[in-house]
């Protein structure tokens, strides 16, 4: 027994560095396009990521449906091929019961974890050990599935004490997270609680990924992953090995985070573009139509600004 939860299967060791969450392509007609997902497979891949968040808040999950949810994890994991791991989310309902639908269906595709989304397990006004209590049906339902937490920050922001953090730790079930509190304190506290665990910590919000590294923590998992993969692959990989230029690179990083809030949703498909994917601006949450030639230049000078911090200082 540990943290209350009978052990059945330990989670399998996840590997520290970048976990890029995926975009969902769409063709012009508003279906998922499987073509472009598995050039961007590809891409994230040939870009050192060190595994795949699949159907997560980048990935449109809340307006995919249930079959577009299992087809996109089966897919990735499937184009992924054993080359990195893959983990996936699609935990949107409200009922416990469509909850326990949604797990059993996505976690049949495969995948290496799936990723509980912290707010759906209670809501806003419920204590942590109504949460506890969901979760422990979900562990005793599902006993040979790896479990992942995501702070997803909407319908509302839960985030994770470093109690709670421990005893998903030492159910020994948990093995990926995607802490999103923008804290460093937090961000520590919650590394400090699962040592000794399986569960490890991956921090959402980019001007923290080199204090996070230094402080035990396993990588990045964010949006800016899709803008610049190698360079968040290269400060995972040597920011113990090279401090004075892993600095260096974290302060450009943390300054690309202003992306983040400029028509990310767009913007990020356009940069795909410029990378060669065969990929349409087409998002199911935001309008193509208000992307501008303004964001356009945007892009572009950033994505000639990461080539030259890679040719430059990198090589």
């Amino acid at each position: 027994m540990r943290g209350g939860v009978k052990v059945s299967v330990k989670a399998k060791e996840v590997p520290n560095g970048v976990w890029p969450v995926m975009l969902t392509p769409y063709t012009k007609d508003n279906e998922v396009d499987y073509i472009a997902l598995e050039q961007l497979i590809d891409w994230y891949i040939k870009n050192g990521v060190h595994g795949l968040f699949a159907v997560c808040q980048s990935s449109d999950m809340v307006q995919l449906s249930l079959a577009e949810r299992v087809e996109v994890a089966r897919f990735v994991k499937e184009k992924a091929a054993g080359r990195v791991p893959v983990v996936a989310s699609g935990h949107v309902s409200e009922s416990f019961q469509q909850q326990l639908e949604e797990i059993k269906q996505i976690s049949a595709t495969g995948v290496d974890a799936f990723v509980l989304v912290t707010n759906r397990l209670a809501q806003e006004h419920e204590d942590d050990e109504v949460w506890k209590a969901n979760a422990e049906k979900i562990l005793a339902q599902f006993p040979d599935v790896d479990f992942g937490l995501y702070e997803c920050p909407n319908p509302y922001h839960r985030l994770m004490s470093p109690e709670l953090m421990k005893w998903c730790g030492e159910t020994g079930r948990f093995g990926f997270m995607k802490e999103c509190s923008n804290n460093i304190e937090q961000i520590k506290a919650k590394i400090k609680a699962v040592e000794g665990t399986p569960l490890k910590v991956f921090v959402a919000n980019n001007p923290h990924v080199l204090e996070t590294m230094q402080a035990g923590g396993a990588g990045y998992s964010g949006m800016l992953a899709t803008f610049q993969p190698n360079l968040y692959s290269w400060l995972t990989d040597h920011w113990d090995k090279e401090p004075e230029k892993a600095e260096l690179i974290q302060n450009y990083l943390g300054a690309s985070c202003l992306f983040e809030g400029r028509h990310y949703h767009i913007a990020t498909r356009y940069y795909l573009q410029l990378e060669g994917l065969d990929i349409t601006l087409k998002a199911r949450t935001k309008k193509a139509s208000d992307f501008k030639v303004t964001h356009e230049r945007e892009v572009e000078q950033y994505r000639k600004f990461n080539q030259y911090v890679t040719q430059t200082i990198l090589n």
